[in-house]
C-alpha cells in the first residue's frame, strides 16, 4: 500500500517511515527540506517538494497510486507562533488544506494528523483526556485546533476517515542509531541537555523554577518517538478495516520535571549539567499528563520504549554520535511551505 507522508525527512516522520517500510509498507516521502534532513530519508521514494503546490501534490498522488495520507508537515515552535503568528497560519492551514483538496478531489479518503497537547492550553483536569475543553495559548496550537475541525467538517461532509494524534513531548531516538533528533533550531529539553553536555553550548537555559510543582520545574509527559511512530501505523490499519473518525492522546500518564530529567541525563553521561535560570516563557503551563486509556482500548497502542531511562540512553547515543544539525538551507529570507 502506497503513504504519502508529508514531513518524512522530520523527526517522527522518519521514524514513522522506518516503520511503515518494516510492516510491508511503501511509503512516499514528499518534504521539502526546510526542516527535514537529507539523512533522514529512508526508502525508495522521495519527491522534494513544497505543500504550497497543489498541482504537484495532485501529480504525486496520482503517479505513485497513493491510497493514504500520513500529515507531519508543520512549524511546530511554540515561541516563534508567538512573534509571527500570520506565519504559522499560513503554513499550518493553508499547506494542509492543499494537501486535502487534492486528496478529495482523487479519492483518497484515509488521513492521519500530526496534531499537539497545545491543543488544551492550561489542563482543567490532570491527566488530561480527549474530551478536555480545547483552549489553546499560543497560536501553534491554535493551528492545530483549526486543523482538527477542518477533518471534522470535511469527514461529515465527504466520508473522510481521519484519525488525529495529539502527541504530548516527543522525545528519544531509533533505537538501532539510524534515526534522531536533528531540530535547528533546537528548541526541545532532552537534546538541548546533550548538546550542552557535548559541547555545543554553553549550559543550559532553565526556563522558570518557581511553577506549583514539588521542585519548581515544569512537569511534562515524555513520549518515545518508535512508540509515536507504532501509533501513527496502528492509525493506518484501524482505517483499512474500517471507516474512522477518532482523535487519541498519546503521552504515558507519568511525568517529569526539568529538574528531574537533568539528573536522568547526567547519570546516563556521567557528566554535570550548568544551568542558567531565564524567566517562564510565554504559554508554559506547570503540568502536562495524558490519560492514554483511549489509544489503548481503541487503538491497541502500549508504548514499549517510552521509560524515562530509555528515552535518555537512546537521545544520548545518537546526539554523542552526531551532536549538532546542520543549518537549513537557505531560503532567502523565506520559510519555504512543506517541510516536517
Amino acid at each position: 500500500m502506497r503513504v504519502l507522508v508529508t514531513g518524512g525527512a522530520g523527526y517522527i516522520g522518519s521514524h514513522t517511515v522506518k516503520l511503515l517500510l518494516r510492516q510491508g509498507f511503501d511509503p512516499v516521502i514528499f518534504d521539502n527540506l526546510s526542516q527535514g534532513h537529507q539523512e533522514l530519508i529512508l526508502g525508495r521514494h522521495f519527491i522534494q517538494a513544497d505543500l504550497q503546490d497543489k498541482k504537484k501534490i495532485e501529480e504525486v498522488i496520482q503517479d505513485y497510486k497513493v491510497e493514504a495520507v500520513i500529515h507531519f508537515a508543520a512549524l511546530i515552535q511554540v515561541g516563534e507562533s508567538y512573534d509571527n503568528p500570520r506565519l504559522y497560519y499560513t503554513h499550518n492551514l493553508i499547506t494542509t488544506l492543499n494537501l486535502l483538496d487534492a486528496m478529495l478531489a482523487l479519492g483518497v479518503k484515509k488521513f492521519v494528523f500530526s496534531s499537539s497537547a497545545a491543543v488544551y492550553g492550561v489542563p482543567q483536569t490532570i491527566p488530561i483526556d480527549e474530551s478536555h475543553p480545547l483552549q489553546p495559548v499560543n497560536p501553534y496550537g491554535q493551528t492545530k485546533v483549526f486543523v482538527e475541525k477542518i477533518l471534522e467538517d470535511l469527514g461529515r461532509a465527504h466520508d473522510l476517515s481521519y484519525v488525529s494524534l495529539r502527541y504530548f513531548n516527543a522525545a528519544g531516538a531509533d533505537p538501532e542509531g539510524e534515526l534522531g533528533e536533528l531540530h535547528q533550531p533546537e528548541t526541545h529539553l532532552i537534546p538541548n541537555i546533550m548538546l550542552h553536555l557535548l559541547g555545543q553550548k554553553p549550559f543550559l537555559e532553565l526556563y522558570g523554577d518557581d511553577f506549583p510543582t514539588p521542585d519548581g520545574t515544569a512537569v511534562r509527559d515524555y513520549i518515545h518517538v518508535s512508540d509515536l511512530a507504532q501509533a501513527h501505523v496502528l492509525a493506518l490499519k484501524l482505517m483499512l478495516e474500517r471507516p474512522t473518525q477518532e482523535v487519541f492522546n498519546l503521552g504515558t500518564g507519568q511525568g517529569y520535571s526539568v529538574r528531574e530529567i537533568i539528573k536522568q541525563v547526567e547519570a546516563v553521561s556521567g557528566r554535570k549539567v550548568e544551568i542558567r535560570r531565564q524567566p517562564r516563557r510565554r504559554g508554559d503551563v506547570p503540568v502536562l499528563l495524558a490519560s492514554r486509556d483511549k489509544a489503548r482500548q481503541k487503538l491497541g497502542w502500549i508504548p514499549e520504549y517510552s521509560d524515562i531511562k530509555t528515552i535518555i540512553k537512546t537521545a544520548w547515543a545518537w546526539h554523542a554520535k552526531k551532536p549538532a544539525a546542520e543549518p537549513a538551507e537557505k531560503t532567502g529570507g523565506k520559510r519555504p511551505f512543506g517541510g516536517s
